[in-house]
């Protein structure tokens, strides 16, 4: 995938070994290597000193963590009211089909996370698809599917 550049031991050394540090590392982590390892989740434990369920209890609660490994690249299709009626689903199931992967999982290559989200905010520009931080708006199948093929 080529994201990691960073070992886990550079991450905690910018930390001093104090609770309150908690959720910086799991989001330096998250940054760094696209989610959290169980591995990993017992060794900041260990270095702010926090039990692994009071930890588990934060990566879990927050949409932001992830504890499965996330693609390179994420394609999130707005399903709110609007881009659902002017044909969101359509998008996410092509999604699917094209890319063999469900919603809310990671391709086999780890090239693509497929997600949908409630609402990007864009309902003139329905339906909507973010590419990464970049928003397909009127979004097709055809415009879609030219979008993925430069990624």
């Amino acid at each position: 995938m080529g994201r990691k550049t960073l070992d886990l031991d550079s991450i905690l050394e910018k930390y001093p070994k104090d609770p309150k540090f908690l959720i910086g590392l799991l989001q330096d982590l998250q940054k760094e290597y696209s989610y959290i390892s169980p591995e990993h989740m017992t060794l900041i434990c260990d270095h702010v000193g926090v039990p692994l369920t009071q930890a588990w209890a934060i990566a879990t609660f927050y949409k932001s963590f992830s504890l499965e490994p996330r693609g390179e690249h994420e394609i999130k299709v707005c399903l709110g009211t609007t881009c659902h009626l002017k044909g969101g689903e359509r998008l996410v199931e092509a999604c699917e089909r094209e890319l063999a992967v469900q919603r809310g999982h990671t391709t086999e290559d780890l090239h693509f996370t497929l997600d949908t989200v409630k609402c990007v905010g864009a309902c003139a520009e329905a339906p909507v698809v973010m590419l990464d931080e970049s928003y397909l708006g009127e979004a097709n199948i055809r415009s879609l599917k030219k979008r993925l093929e430069k990624l």
